[in-house]
């Protein structure tokens, strides 16, 4: 069996796939998540009842072939049971990163105002980052975080950084010769083929944890 897919999508064909994917996922209940396009605009509105739920729908929507922008409109309404003030979010976040092995905690700064989380200070590697903003989006209470961690400039030059990946991603992967990586000033592009989502996925995470990385776009297409 042959299943043709469009090579385009107008706005009723993005709206139908943003609803077919969030349906799919089993945090959401049915026709929680209104979504309207413009022009391949996505605008999300309802409520839900967690910040890692609000964030969630905004990536499904990204992730959505065709969508040329997402408008995160969803409001955030936390259960009695839930709520946590502010003293308690730090205390929780602390934990959190405390007890999560890829954060340096003790170089996190956290600010909590009315549930909305600031989180500060300078990490060597761009996993640290994701990390640090990964272990506090899944606590409950959080109206929203913002993200300004900084990662350490590299000390080394963009040519030894590439170099340094692609013997990373030698070791770990069966197609490094199939993969391209261009570095400027710290920003990591993969481009190629890969064999299988594995060795995607390991090409990725070697670039992330090379120190003065600061992000990874990965380009790289599956060929399995």
């Amino acid at each position: 069996m042959t299943i043709l897919i469009p090579s385009t999508k107008d706005d009723a064909d993005l709206q139908a796939d943003v609803l077919a994917e969030i349906a799919r996922d089993p945090r959401f209940r049915p026709a929680e998540i209104g979504v309207e396009v413009d022009n391949g605009v996505v605008t999300l509105t309802g409520t839900v009842s967690s910040y890692p739920k609000l964030v969630a729908a905004a990536n499904i929507a990204v992730e959505i072939a065709g969508v040329k922008g997402v408008a995160n409109e969803l409001t955030l309404e936390i259960a009695s049971t839930f709520f946590r003030n502010d003293t308690e979010l730090v205390s929780a976040i602390r934990e959190a990163l405390r007890w999560d092995i890829e954060v340096p905690h003790e170089k996190i700064e956290i600010i909590v105002r009315n549930g909305r989380v600031t989180l500060k200070g300078t990490v060597d590697y761009w996993y640290e980052r994701v990390a640090a903003v990964k272990a506090v989006e899944r606590l409950s209470g959080i109206v929203a975080v913002s993200d300004q961690i900084a990662v350490k400039p590299q000390l080394v030059g963009d040519a030894d950084v590439a170099a340094e990946i692609g013997d990373a991603i030698a070791r770990r992967t069966s197609g490094a010769n199939r993969i391209s990586i261009d570095v400027k000033a710290g920003a990591v592009t993969l481009r190629g083929r890969a064999l299988t989502p594995h060795d995607r996925f390991q090409a990725e995470k070697a670039a992330w944890t090379t120190k003065g990385v600061r992000t990874v776009t990965n380009q790289i297409e599956v060929t399995w």
